[in-house]
């Protein structure tokens, strides 16, 4: 009932906009939609929505059976990698929807290259409405049984954040560790993280987005965690930084302030309070320090089913927050060559503050 019902409200906004059918092309979404993800690579996946006629699932030959036992109650049209898909999704739109006039589009996600394609089956239709403001909306309140599995997969997150800080030892490599955590959430059913694993030992945590390889970690260090899974659909996030052995006093400094940070920002949010104004409470406190100019990203992103959704929690942004919103809080200081620390919670925004999704405790950690 819960995929029916998603589809119906995107059938009436169809009818609001005077579209004629939407084409949804991030597997994610079709997710949301349909109940099936699917990851196709190379592969046409689809979901088509007419206004006022049931919806069909466009899949790789390969997928239809799985589809079809998703428990997706609509048709699944399946296609061979010898045929030619746009061909195929002609046939079946002018068979169930006629010659559609207007198409709605996922414009932040459909290539130039599929777009063209469709632009040639469908010459005369035209290309003008944007799904991509609907999605924002449609995803930006969470129901209490999505934030259950937000809080399922930031369990997993806390289980990894276990496993990778027994993996440091002296010698261990960022890659090491990394594999440690992967084995262990794998043997456990966790097949999938929701991004790249991080870990940065000592100045390489200096880089917000850096590149795990070969680096040891070293005695009086610090390591840097970054580290989601996707459970059943939905999407953790979460970041620690802890210590080997007995850290230099600046690099307590530098800690101590991210963490005043990012709790202030999570102690303050509520229903009312602005996106800018909690990037704001975070900021000033590393400003204050005289670090400002070394917290050089927003403070955070919404999650969900996908891990970085909207809206962005940054200076500027005056969305006033509401209940059931989810979104990471993630201040850090970046001082190249020297030191670099996050610390991260996902939250979802209850009638009176907040709850976060990974429980890990964040007063600095020293592994001996």
């Amino acid at each position: 009932m819960m995929y029916t019902d998603r589809i119906k409200q995107l059938q009436t906004w169809l009818a609001s906009q005077s579209a004629d059918i939407a084409y949804i092309s991030e597997p994610q979404h079709i997710a949301y939609f349909t109940g099936y993800l699917s990851e196709p690579h190379e592969r046409v996946l689809a979901l088509f929505v007419s206004a006022n006629q049931p919806p069909f699932l466009f899949t790789p030959a390969l997928e239809v059976t799985d589809a079809q036992n998703s428990g997706w109650p609509y048709d699944v049209v399946g296609y061979l990698d010898n045929q030619k898909p746009y061909e195929l999704i002609k046939k079946e739109i002018q068979q169930r929807f006629k010659a559609p006039a207007i198409f709605a589009l996922e414009k932040d996600n459909l290539t130039v290259q599929r777009f063209e394609a469709l632009q040639a089956a469908f010459p005369d239709a035209k290309f003008s409405v944007d799904i991509t403001p609907f999605m924002q909306k449609l995803l930006l309140i969470k129901s209490e049984t999505e934030i259950q599995q937000l809080l399922a997969a930031g369990d997993w997150a806390d289980v990894a954040f276990e496993v990778g800080f027994k993996a440091i030892k002296a010698g261990a490599t960022e890659e090491e560790i990394i594999a440690e955590i992967h084995y262990h959430l794998q043997r456990n059913g966790v097949s999938s993280m929701s991004f790249d694993t991080l870990v940065l030992a000592g100045e390489n945590a200096a880089s917000p987005h850096g590149t795990p390889g070969k680096t040891a970690v070293k005695q009086n260090e610090l390591v840097l965690f970054d580290l989601g899974v996707i459970w059943q659909g939905y999407c953790s996030d979460a970041t620690r930084t802890v210590a080997f052995h007995e850290p230099t006093a600046f690099q307590k400094e530098i800690y101590e302030t991210v963490l005043e940070a990012q709790l202030a920002a999570q102690a303050a949010v509520k229903p009312g309070i602005t996106a800018a104004q909690l990037d704001k409470i975070a900021r000033d406190v590393i400003t204050n320090r005289g670090y400002g100019e070394y917290f050089n990203h927003r403070l955070g992103h919404g999650i969900g089913t996908t891990v970085h959704e909207y809206p962005s929690i940054v200076e500027g942004n005056d969305l006033v927050l509401e209940e059931g919103m989810c979104f990471s809080i993630e201040p850090g200081i970046y001082i190249p060559d020297k030191v670099g620390v996050r610390i991260e919670d996902c939250v979802a925004v209850t009638k009176d503050g907040c709850i976060p999704f990974t429980k890990t405790p964040k007063d600095l950690l020293i592994i001996q």
